[in-house]
């Protein structure tokens, strides 16, 4: 795939995985736009939105950082806006950003619950949502998930109920929405 000149959003994208998908679009040439939370250091987790994005030019690509918390149904409809104004469009998103909490159900407070289900099914589909009409106005795009094949065998929720259905609905919004957009 061809991703020079290519614009894509990464959420989640200041370390970790999302920085290294940065990194490689960047290798050939991409556009891309560093939505994460994290634009000052963190006292022990290194990378901010703004070493990614100098990390990004040094690769070869395009960058622009902007703060972004994928619960904020307006920031992540003006990071869109912003990373469409910007680059021209977009081709791709990057649905990376995530919360994390391996506990078992007596375990799990409400309060991370409720965290895990509004960053990885929430935050994605908003923004899928808001960048639908982008990437139908380039003719078309990608959008990927970073969610496992829904798979119901006990096993991946026997330790960890509340991650794993949190995963789960990112996959499902994969599933509703390749079927839906599929044409």
């Amino acid at each position: 795939m061809k991703c020079t000149d290519k614009t894509y959003v990464i959420t989640g994208a200041s370390r970790g995985i999302g920085r290294a998908i940065a990194l490689r679009l960047a290798r050939d040439g991409a556009n891309i736009v560093i939505a994460s939370k994290t634009s000052e250091p963190h006292p022990t987790l290194p990378g901010t939105i703004h070493s990614v994005a100098a990390e990004v030019e040094e690769a070869g690509g395009r960058a622009l950082a902007l703060i972004l918390d994928v619960r904020n149904a307006e920031a992540v409809q003006s990071t869109m806006t912003q990373a469409a104004e910007h680059f021209g469009g977009i081709d791709g998103v990057i649905n990376n950003a995530g919360a994390i909490y391996l506990a078992g159900t007596e375990s799990t407070p409400a309060k991370r619950f409720d965290l895990m289900h509004a960053v990885n099914t929430r935050g994605t589909f908003l923004c899928a949502q808001a960048a639908i009409p982008y990437l139908k106005k380039g003719g078309g795009g990608h959008i990927l998930n970073l969610s496992p094949p829904i798979d119901l065998q006990p096993k991946w929720f026997a330790s960890h109920v509340a991650y794993t259905i949190t995963k789960f609905g990112m996959s499902m919004i994969t599933v509703g929405m390749a079927a839906e957009f599929k044409d």
